[in-house]
């Protein structure tokens, strides 16, 4: 094995049409073992990405499909699903931590999310709360986790994944453009054009460096198109 093989490899995955991404973690990989053999002089560089300017369309929701997922759930009898939507669109927390969203913390206004070695305060609009109170009630859920199964377990992130997936179908939203860290995205897109604040932003979301947030709030395509064309530089 030679550096120059290694190297040769990579040019190898550049000409088969990988993804940048991917190729990354392929040579992260193979220089681990380089690592773990003492062969450090073969190890090879990873390829350096440019940022990302704008979302990929086909991946982007809009407010518009997000209320015709909701009116669709509805419509089909699926409260839960409608919603555990508005819980995180209205919230901005991950999938993995719905289970926080409690009768105590409906009753208090805010939840207390653990999770990745932090503890965040969430606060929830006041209309949520009510929602997610009469939502309780009516499954007779005195404490504890609101969103549960019938058999009174955790909503799992297949689950919902899943229950998601089901409705695009039904109101003519692509499945590309639903699961639940969409929803996640779109609160931040939507609270950052009304606040402009990216550190609250940052905070609420449990993101440690701002840059991550940053990732959220990259324009859409088309956005990015109108911006060119404000320039006026095209005669």
């Amino acid at each position: 094995m030679t550096r120059e093989l290694a190297a040769g490899w990579k040019r190898h995955l550049l000409e088969a049409g990988y993804a940048p991404a991917t190729i990354n973690a392929m040579l992260a990989a193979l220089n681990g073992l380089f690592r773990f053999l003492g062969w450090e002089d073969c190890r090879v560089k990873f390829l350096k990405v440019q940022r990302r300017l704008f979302r990929d369309p086909a991946r982007e929701l809009s407010r518009a499909e997000y209320d015709r997922l909701l009116e669709t759930a509805l419509a089909r009898g699926q409260e839960r699903l409608a919603l555990l939507m508005e819980a995180i669109c209205a919230t901005g927390i991950r999938v993995s931590e719905v289970k926080y969203l409690t009768v105590e913390a409906a009753q208090r206004g805010r939840a207390e999310v653990a999770l990745k070695g932090k503890i965040r305060t969430i606060l929830l609009p006041g209309k949520l709360c009510r929602k997610l109170l009469k939502y309780a009630k009516k499954q007779k859920t005195a404490s504890g986790e609101i969103f549960l199964t019938k058999s009174g377990r955790s909503l799992s992130r297949k689950q919902i994944w899943c229950e998601l997936k089901s409705l695009c179908t039904r109101c003519g939203v692509a499945p590309s453009k639903v699961f639940p860290h969409n929803l996640r995205h779109l609160f931040a897109v939507t609270f950052y054009r009304v606040t402009r604040d990216v550190a609250k932003l940052a905070d609420i979301l449990g993101h440690s460096s701002i840059e991550t947030t940053r990732i959220y709030l990259i324009s859409t395509g088309a956005e990015h198109a109108r911006q060119l064309d404000r320039l006026g530089l095209v005669s």
